[in-house]
């Protein structure tokens, strides 16, 4: 059996429509995870699976079905210690992409370096917080963050 993604959705229910930018990075993110990920819920006899991925109050939701759309398991994964590097993230992207405009070469290399470090330790504390439920590689959970950000924003 094969432990890996094939289909991911994001479930949007409370999310006004975002910015252009914000729906590629959710594109780019989804593309690059169908592409080559590692995903093995624990005790799962194999899949390959369906996610669902959404909020529910301060809280990530994972919704699992099988490639069948089978329901396969649900879990829950606060939110909390992932709150400050998030915000920090969200405050570098924003001064990335003003910098992107007028700012010289070395500014935006600083300032995209240090997107990618924050990005980095999210993956990592996403994939701790995952620990005992889903397992994954760092790839897929670097990219599972890019799409928990996603969800986070609002317009």
């Amino acid at each position: 059996m094969e432990f890996r993604l094939a289909a991911i959705t994001l479930d949007e229910k409370s999310v006004v429509q975002r910015s252009r930018a914000v729906e590629q990075e959710r594109e780019i993110a989804i593309y690059d995870i169908l592409e080559g990920n590692v995903f093995k819920p624990e005790g799962s006899g194999g899949g390959p699976y369906h996610l669902t991925l959404g909020l529910e109050e301060n809280r990530l939701v994972l919704d699992i079905a099988l490639e069948d759309n089978t329901a396969h398991s649900r879990m829950t994964v606060s939110l909390t210690p992932l709150r400050k590097t998030m915000k920090d993230y969200f405050l570098i992207c924003e001064s990335y992409y003003k910098a992107i405009r007028t700012a010289p070469p070395h500014q935006i290399e600083a300032l995209d370096m240090a997107r990618r470090t924050l990005h980095d330790e999210g993956a990592t504390e996403l994939q701790k917080r995952l620990t005992d439920k889903v397992e994954t590689d760092f790839d897929t959970a670097r990219r599972l963050f890019t799409l928990v950000c996603v969800l986070q924003m609002r317009g």
